[in-house]
Parts: C-alpha cells; sequence; structure tokens
C-alpha cells in the first residue's frame, strides 16, 4: 500500500492545486451564504472525486488491472494515454496565456457564483472535480494505479481515500482559513484570488505538462516490463 501512495500522491497534489476551484471557493465564501455554500461545494468537489475514482476501481477489478502483482498492458496503454493528453492540453495552455498575467480574465461563470442556489453550488463543485480537463485523467490514474496493485479491497478504499483528502487540501485550505481567520482572513483570501487568477493559465500549462510526462513515463514503462 505504501508503494501505491507513493505514487498515487503525485497525482492528488496536481489535483489540489486547481487555481480555478481555488478561485470559485474564495468567491463562494465571500457571498451572503459564504459558510453554507463553502462547505457544499467542498463536499461536492469531495464527492465528484470520490465517485470518478471507485468508479476506475470498479472497472479495474473485474477487469484484470493488476496481473501477477504487475500492470496489465491496458493500464499502461490508459496512462500514456492521458499522458499524452495532458501535454497537448499543457501546450494548448501555454500558447493561450496571457503575456501581461494582470490581462488575465477569470471564465464568465464566475460572476454568476453569488446567484447560484446551494444545490447549483454544490453541483459546481462536484462538476469542477469530474469533469475538469486536469482533475478527471489524473483521477483515473490514480485509481487505475490503485486497481493494478493487486491490494485487497479494504486497502484500496483507503488509499482512494487518502487520495480524496490531499486532492482536497486546494479547497480545505481556504475554508480552514475563512472559518477560523475572522476579519483578515477576507484580505488573505482575497490576496490568494488575485494572484491565482493573474497566473492561473501558466500554472496550469505547467501542470499540465509535468503530470502528462510522468503519466507518459509510466505508461512507457508498464508496456515496456
Amino acid at each position: 500500500m505504501g508503494a501505491v501512495l507513493g505514487d498515487v500522491l503525485g497525482f492528488a497534489a496536481g489535483v489540489a492545486v486547481s487555481p480555478l476551484p481555488i478561485i470559485a471557493v474564495i468567491l463562494i465564501l465571500a457571498t451572503p451564504r459564504g459558510r453554507l455554500n463553502g462547505v457544499l461545494f467542498t463536499v461536492g468537489w469531495i464527492l465528484g472525486l470520490a465517485v470518478l475514482g471507485a468508479v476506475m476501481l470498479a472497472i479495474a477489478s473485474p477487469a484484470s488491472a493488476s496481473a501477477h502483482k504487475h500492470p496489465a498492458t491496458w493500464v499502461g496503454a490508459l496512462k500514456l494515454a492521458l499522458g499524452v493528453l495532458l501535454v497537448l492540453f499543457g501546450a494548448r495552455q501555454w500558447h493561450r496565456r496571457p503575456r501581461d498575467p494582470s490581462q488575465a480574465k477569470l471564465p464568465k461563470w464566475m460572476g454568476a457564483i453569488d446567484r447560484l442556489t446551494p444545490v447549483k453550488v454544490f453541483g459546481l463543485g462536484t462538476a469542477l472535480a469530474a469533469l475538469n480537463a486536469k482533475n478527471a485523467p489524473l483521477t483515473i490514474a490514480a485509481g487505475a494505479s490503485i486497481g493494478s496493485a493487486g491490494l485487497p479491497v479494504g486497502q484500496q478504499i483507503a488509499s482512494l481515500a487518502i487520495f480524496v483528502v490531499i486532492a482536497t487540501l486546494g479547497l480545505l485550505i481556504p475554508l480552514g482559513v475563512f472559518l477560523l481567520g475572522g476579519e483578515r482572513a477576507r484580505t488573505t483570501l482575497g490576496n490568494w484570488k488575485d494572484w491565482a487568477a493573474q497566473h492561473n493559465v501558466a500554472v496550469m500549462a505547467v501542470l499540465f505538462f509535468v503530470l502528462g510526462l510522468k503519466l507518459l513515463g509510466d505508461g512507457i514503462s508498464i508496456l515496456t516490463s
């Protein structure tokens, strides 16, 4: 289990460092129902990651993701494909990055966050976790890594739970600052939001490249061993 956690913690950190969800939760916390909606957004995020990871585990187990304690060929092919996808996204993001960070623009849907109902906030958290172009491949890769290790079911579930907790730190930290930081929390979170907004595209491009290359390496290693 230790080896599996070493493999998936990098994926979890990549999910946790997601500028747009971090900006979204900070904007949500600044709304009149910020406390409730911030918690709902985070719970939706956790649910999205957990469900996607669980689906991957459910697929991997009967599909013989592990053959004699070694990842099956299809796991290597999956990681290779996900790696290519992330590298391509990274190239696209780098090409689209603003030359002047101060000119960076947030997605239009963020302007409507203060008008979202609690149900829609919950759904937004779930969607940003499970349908994001970076988070979904990384969660699928983590599920494949866990499923291909030949672990007992209990250890698979525990490994997935640890992945989800680490992957949620990017939201839990702003939420904790808001709930415990008092009046100074708004200034702190505002500074974080401004920085993330200015550097979102560049950060995402670098993450796509680095994590894509890791997946490419993992896939090639599995396919050639």
